[in-house]
């Protein structure tokens, strides 16, 4: 009997490695740089990493709302302890994660969306959780949804190949409506 009970540790022991993976990959730091309204950079001990949030797609720094989303991440986690939740690393080799500021777990990926400062990047992150705070946050015209026409990030991309990602190559839209002192971003909580 003493292999029946090793077999039935070791099989309580894996399944609970696997149906909470990403507890094992689950790691704490602090934001020493944010790169805009999808990318930071944390310090890990010594490490600086690099990470992309998961599932969202803030505007490019040169387009319309990117200025915004940069300065309402900042807002968010610059300088913060946050827990990450490392998904996997892309091709830019950067961690793809869902980010939580500390101490509040407070949903980084999530609050970006549902104030209006980046889109659900559904060709990555199939997430009807996702889908439904753009709704809200569509509807309610908040951040960049209080533009008629808004346009996706991957557009941006594709019509803008070299300078899309960069405001100095397109310059920044201070000066224009989005940047006016009557646009103030909202620093309301999620909930």
């Amino acid at each position: 009997m003493p292999s029946f009970k090793r077999w039935c540790a070791l099989t309580c022991l894996l399944t609970t490695l696997l149906l909470a993976p990403s507890a094992a990959l689950a790691w704490q730091g602090v934001v020493a740089r944010v790169s805009d309204g999808d990318t930071v950079v944390v310090a890990r001990g010594r490490k600086a990493v690099k990470l992309r949030l998961q599932g969202i797609d803030a505007p490019e720094l040169s387009q319309p709302y990117g200025q915004q989303a940069g300065q309402y991440m900042r807002y968010l986690v610059l300088g913060k302890t946050v827990e990450v939740d490392a998904k996997e690393t892309d091709a830019y080799k950067r961690t793809v994660a869902v980010v939580f500021r500390l101490p509040d777990r407070l949903n980084v990926n999530e609050t970006m969306i549902w104030q209006g400062y980046a889109w659900h990047y559904v060709r990555y992150a199939h997430s009807p959780r996702l889908a439904w705070l753009e709704d809200g946050a569509a509807r309610a015209h908040r951040g960049l949804w209080a533009d008629p026409r808004p346009v996706p990030p991957w557009q941006w991309r594709r019509r803008h190949p070299r300078g899309g990602q960069h405001g100095s190559r397109y310059g920044s839209h201070y000066g224009s409506h989005y940047g006016s002192p009557g646009h103030r971003a909202s620093y309301r909580w999620l909930w």
